[in-house]
């Protein structure tokens, strides 16, 4: 594809991503899925290649995948105003979705329908997370053996520590590069990525350091959430929990919960759980103030790198390094899909709810996915409402 001359206008991709903010559910390997299917295999606006970069350098960087992904699209063929609008459109819809959640929660001061809900949401989101990994694994390692060893490689360590790591990413991408173009002199394919790791220590420090207001203490450590957690949108729940609920106690276990459901059982960014949680924390400025600061890292590390991602990307050793590092993200993505379904698959009907979900999607690939979300939601309450009475 010319990429001087998009076949859609910055207003396109602006409106296809307050869609996906609206509509896609099943967090960030479902996002991912869901970019992949329509910007480039339905609508051709993205090409593989870009996709496939774009995914490398979203799991290279600190944050939430998903979101960078988008930015990373958005500024693919319109620069910094399309990775700015992209994010903003991608976030917007499941911001304002939580706003309401979290007034409704405070009004009634918990929300027991939403763990129903989430009951038959939750074993259906593993469903279509399971099937669009399944997607992303067929389409993206193919038959390389190399390929096929990292992504296996990642998947197990993501199964048993539950976690990913940035330097397993960094290492299979230099490994594939090495393997399959060798370098004549020194290259450097990370390059891009500097900013990002030039930025932690200083960081760290002010977080360290930090005091004052409610807001203040918000802002330092919801940035440090956003600049030092890699990978998808669950890998950001451990470290949330171990500064909200054990650091400064601003929310109780059953609160914290809460405010995973709602990230869950909501579209868009699995991150937008910081907004709900400082929502609770401090109002309407609170959920402002965590969004802000977790998200705008991710923006930084997305677009100060980018312009080496597209002047170098067809580079033989750039391309092999691209394609180690997404065998390692793709391979992490299905490994979370285990993890989440430890948690969420807790009995026989939520196993055989996220059975059928991949099943039907299997079979009827056109089923729109929030009617599935929403048939899971009904089950759920039912279950819970027989469950109660027995």
């Amino acid at each position: 594809m010319d990429k001087t001359t998009p076949a859609y206008s910055l207003r396109d991709i602006v409106i296809y991503f307050l869609k996906l903010g609206t509509w896609g559910f099943g967090g960030p390997v479902a996002l991912a899925g869901y970019m992949h299917r329509d910007l480039v295999e339905r609508k051709g606006w993205i090409s593989e290649e870009d996709y496939r970069e774009g995914l490398a350098l979203a799991q290279l960087a600190p944050g939430p995948l998903a979101a960078q992904l988008g930015i990373y699209i958005g500024y693919v063929h319109y620069k910094v105003p399309g990775a700015t609008l992209a994010g903003l459109a991608f976030v917007l819809p499941s911001f304002l979705m939580v706003l309401a959640l979290g007034y409704i929660y405070t009004l009634w001061e918990g929300i027991p329908w939403m763990q129903a809900v989430f009951y038959g949401v939750g074993a259906a989101v593993i469903g279509i997370i399971a099937m669009s990994a399944y997607k992303l694994t067929r389409k993206s390692i193919g038959t390389d053996k190399w390929l096929i060893g990292i992504y296996l490689l990642s998947a197990i360590y993501t199964v048993w520590y539950e976690t990913e790591n940035v330097w397993l990413f960094l290492g299979a991408g230099v490994l594939y590069w090495l393997v399959k173009s060798p370098p004549k002199r020194f290259w450097l394919p990370g390059r891009g990525t500097a900013p990002s790791l030039l930025l932690l220590p200083a960081l760290q420090s002010a977080g360290a350091t930090a005091s004052g207001g409610t807001l203040w203490k918000i802002l330092l450590y919801f940035t440090k959430a956003g600049a030092f957690v890699f990978g998808s949108g669950l890998a950001i729940v451990p470290f949330l929990y171990g500064g909200v609920v054990k650091e400064y106690g601003w929310l109780n276990e059953q609160q914290f919960l809460d405010a995973v459901a709602v990230a869950m059982i909501t579209p868009g960014p699995v991150v937008i759980t910081v907004g709900f949680i400082g929502f609770l924390v401090a109002g309407f400025p609170g959920a402002c103030v965590a969004a802000f600061a977790t998200f705008f890292p991710c923006y930084l590390f997305t677009v100060l790198p980018a312009p080496y991602f597209r002047k170098y990307g067809k580079h033989p050793g750039i391309k092999a390094f691209v394609d180690g590092v997404t065998a390692a993200a793709i391979g992490a993505i299905s490994g979370a899909v285990i993890v989440l379904g430890k948690r969420s698959l807790t009995d026989a009907w939520t196993i055989g709810l996220a059975l059928v979900t991949a099943l039907v999607l299997y079979r009827f690939k056109k089923i729109p996915e929030p009617l599935i979300i929403l048939l899971a939601a009904v089950i759920g309450i039912l279950l819970k409402t027989i469950k109660g009475a027995l």
